[in-house]
């Protein structure tokens, strides 16, 4: 990618995403895309696909999702897995329709620091 590059960091707020734009900015990317929650509803295929019209992103990093930890993915798991198919679902089609040269998608259940251990992570994971 050329350091001018329109780049789209979905999620941008998150562990993930955050961590992303940190390393995007330390490489001297300067044109990074992001959005708010507020600002761009990514469950909305209409406003995914407005937002990708306007702005016309090159390059897209997909780490927006639904989240809450482990109690609220096992109490709320429908929730959870219609939210997040909506998200990656607008997110990858609004790519490829507006020709963005590539997408990374970054998919888990569980996403932990390194060497950290969750007594239940192997129960909800």
């Amino acid at each position: 990618m050329i350091k001018t590059a329109r780049i789209f960091v979905a999620g941008h707020r998150g562990l993930a995403g955050s961590a992303i734009v940190r390393k995007l900015e330390a490489e001297g990317y300067s044109n990074l895309l992001l959005a708010s929650r507020q600002a761009l509803d990514l469950r909305k295929q209409s406003a995914v696909d407005d937002f990708f019209a306007r702005e016309r992103p090159e390059y897209v990093f997909l780490a927006a999702a639904k989240v809450g930890g482990i109690w609220a993915n096992n109490s709320y798991p429908a929730e959870f897995l219609h939210d997040n198919l909506e998200i990656q679902t607008n997110v990858i089609h609004a790519a490829w329709k507006h020709g963005v040269r590539k997408l990374l998608f970054l998919g888990s259940s569980c996403i932990y620091p390194k060497l950290r251990r969750s007594p239940s992570a192997k129960k909800a994971c």
